[in-house]
């Protein structure tokens, strides 16, 4: 395990016992953490022996990802300090983590309680897996934790139901997306890559660029790539769509002024700009509470 360990950290207002319920009992924890799919209990014989349990994880295609572990708790009654240690393992060639372990600690801290986890494993497939864990899958893992975690504190903070954070954000993915792409062919393929498909003709009507139709259309081009890219930035997600529906209406009334006689084609402006705001509507309103992995520190700190 030479490589740097993964190390999340979250604030979450909330009871110690809640916090320890929803981490400590498999049913809750499978519910919440991104990186499991099924957690399952183990008998043991007495309460000081470790408890042992499976795992198992779907990655698609119908395969899973399987293995073991035992995790021991510990809870402070003087400091109100929590851990719980974890030794995990996989036999399963599929799985490219072989073993690892770490922690989770539970930290009161005035009106929060600072949930933060540790952890390293190595790898199995020698040179190989050592590469391909540092090219993405280190990074992801990381990312699925932490997300994790942000799930947890909407769950126990606002109560919203795991479930239900995961389809929003994936609604929120698909809308992103969709209008992602739908800027960006309309910039590269009518504009770029084919002018002569009918919008140099839409802005020689316009009569505004004097023969300088061939260097708007690339300019308005390219300006529509990057405004699509837009969307798939994690920064300010509402302003993007606030422009998004103010351009589309303005571009909407010029048409509508300068060529009405499109509104009638099949596929039209009103069609498409329609779709294109609505996107963006319910972009917006299903906008809030959802879970990001940036909510969380990812260094260790005093």
């Amino acid at each position: 395990m030479a490589q740097k360990g993964i190390y999340v950290e979250i604030p979450i207002r909330a009871p110690m016992d809640a916090l320890w319920e929803h981490t400590q009992k498999p049913e809750l924890h499978e519910r919440w953490d991104l990186r499991f799919t099924g957690i399952d209990y183990l008998p043991r014989a007495n309460e000081d022996e470790p408890q042992r349990f499976l795992y198992t994880t779907r990655i698609g295609f119908g395969l899973q990802i399987s293995g073991q572990g035992e995790s021991a708790g510990t809870r402070e009654k003087e400091s109100g300090e929590c851990t719980s240690a974890l030794r995990f393992w996989s036999h399963q060639p599929l799985s490219l983590i072989e073993e690892g372990s770490g922690y989770w600690r539970y930290i009161p801290a005035g009106d929060h309680i600072r949930f933060l986890t540790w952890y390293d494993y190595r790898t199995r497939f020698g040179r190989s897996g050592r590469l391909l864990d540092r090219l993405g899958f280190r990074l992801l893992i990381g990312w699925a934790t932490a997300w994790s975690f942000d799930v947890l504190r909407l769950w126990l903070e606002r109560g919203i139901a795991p479930e239900l954070s995961s389809r929003r954000s994936l609604l929120q993915i698909l809308v992103q997306v969709s209008l992602a792409m739908l800027w960006i062919y309309q910039g590269l393929f009518p504009k770029l890559l084919f002018p002569g498909s009918g919008e140099m003709e839409i802005l020689t009507a316009t009569g505004f660029f004097g023969g300088w139709e061939r260097q708007a259309l690339t300019l308005i081009g390219v300006l529509e790539i990057l405004f699509g890219l837009l969307f798939l930035l994690r920064g300010p997600r509402r302003k993007v769509h606030d422009a998004n529906i103010a351009l589309l209406l303005l571009l909407t009334i010029v048409t509508l002024v300068g060529q009405p006689d499109l509104f009638v084609a099949p596929f039209n402006p009103a069609t498409l700009n329609f779709s294109m705001i609505m996107l963006s509507l319910i972009g917006l309103v299903n906008d809030h509470d959802l879970p990001s992995a940036a909510t969380c520190l990812r260094q260790p700190h005093p």
